[in-house]
């Protein structure tokens, strides 16, 4: 089984943010299995962490920013892109200011650091992500992605722009092996005339020839180009980036026509949905949910546990059909699955990610002590398939806290914190 992987040995890099201009360094150093890559803001007040996930994706223009409880981090894909290549799944990364260096535009900077650092195997499996059956998107624009089962992550990226220095430009690379001298060294490009709109907007604040490509208008002396298919290479990296946000190691090969940050981010959600559905051998089907809940229709509310990380985080589903038995009244030619049991299904499986952390499980059962912070945000109906995910936050002795989330199609319909006590049946 393949192993997680940390940075051996810390390093740092500073430089100037591309879209904010701000001066900032990022230090980035090992972290413990299972915690993934979390970037965590020094300059603020208190610890925030950012888990490098697709839940805490805030904004998407030119570029991939994350946030989380008030603290927000831009530019962070040609790290994750370098991360994610020398297959580095756990590491924290600390930046001193609201964005990730840009350096020289291009991802070479982090890949060597990464290389120079060193990484080391952890005593946990990897989160490996692989397809069942094609995914395919088509976005606005003439975007599209495809999405293949394959041995490993690679992608074939196709871009056109209107200027001959682009034009139509192919490039097909493997993450791992490429990566280094076929990706890496592309710098970030920018069309000059578009220069005034974005500063006026608060973006490209940093960008200078000595970061980004600067293309200028037909007939002006043409900047030197590292390749000079430099253009679709970058994109194919800022792919990648985008795509670490997965939380694993994906084994596919995406096809993508026009990719930007906004598409890669809305295919990857559309990944993520498909993985959840490819999980055809659940970590628990309904016989064995039943063995460590004591529900029973019509209060059986999981029907499999895909995903499960003992003492950390669980996932779960719920088919909601029309012959479920609140339905009859909830509502008369309006079928609406009622909140309250949303959050109990929810519970139920919290109650799972429990049963591995005492003895005889079997003999126990799982008293919901409160709930916070509950929000509905859309309705559930007949057909949809209700995606719970659970991570534990606190243990002590027998009483112990959840945050709970309840995804439709990787829309979020709901979440909770909750507070439970495991006790003798």
């Amino acid at each position: 089984m393949i192993k997680q992987r940390t940075i051996t040995r810390a390093f740092t890099l500073d430089g100037v943010g591309v879209h904010t201009g701000a001066s900032t360094s990022v230090t980035v150093g090992p972290a413990p299995a299972n915690s993934g890559v979390v970037f965590l803001r020094t300059d603020l007040g208190g610890a925030r962490p950012i888990p490098a996930l697709l839940d805490n994706v805030r904004d998407l223009r030119r570029g991939t920013s994350l946030g989380s409880d008030g603290a927000e981090v831009g530019t962070v894909e040609h790290l994750l892109a370098a991360l994610s290549s020398s297959k580095v799944d756990n590491a924290l990364v600390e930046v001193d200011g609201p964005e990730v260096p840009v350096r020289d535009g291009s991802f070479s900077d982090f890949h060597e650091a990464v290389v120079a650092a060193g990484s080391e195997e952890q005593d946990a499996d990897a989160h490996v992500l692989e397809l069942e059956s094609p995914v395919v998107w088509r976005g606005r624009g003439g975007t599209s992605y495809a999405a293949l089962p394959a041995p490993e992550l690679e992608v074939a990226v196709s871009i056109e722009y209107p200027h001959s220095l682009i034009g139509r430009q192919y490039g097909h690379f493997r993450a791992g092996a490429d990566f280094p001298d076929a990706i890496a060294p592309a710098r970030t490009f920018g069309f000059r005339s578009d220069a005034a709109e974005l500063n006026a907007a608060g973006r490209a604040l940093g960008a200078s020839p000595e970061n980004t490509v600067v293309i200028g208008e037909e007939g002006e002396p043409a900047p030197e180009l590292r390749f000079p298919d430099e253009f679709v290479r970058h994109k194919a990296g800022d792919l990648l980036g985008d795509l670490a946000l997965l939380g694993g190691r994906l084994h596919a090969k995406i096809v993508a026509e026009r990719p930007g940050h906004e598409g890669n981010v809305e295919f990857a959600r559309r990944l993520r949905l498909a993985l959840v559905r490819d999980s055809r051998k659940p970590v628990l089907d309904v016989t064995a949910i039943m063995k460590f809940l004591p529900h029973r229709y019509p209060m059986l509310l999981v029907d499999r546990i895909t995903d499960y990380e003992p003492g950390r985080k669980i996932t779960g589903i719920k088919n909601v059909t029309i012959n479920e038995a609140f339905f009859q009244g909830h509502y008369p030619g309006h079928p609406v699955m009622p909140g309250v049991l949303i959050v109990e299904a929810m519970a139920q499986v919290g109650g799972l990610l429990l049963m591995d952390e005492v003895e005889d499980p079997q003999d126990k059962v799982v008293y919901f002590m409160s709930l916070d912070k509950v929000k509905w945000r859309r309705p559930v109906t007949p057909g949809d398939t209700l995606v719970f995910e659970l991570e534990l936050t606190s243990l002590r002795g027998r009483n112990c806290r959840m945050k709970g989330r309840g995804f439709v199609d990787d829309v979020m319909v709901a979440q909770a914190e909750l507070m439970a006590r495991i006790v003798d049946k």
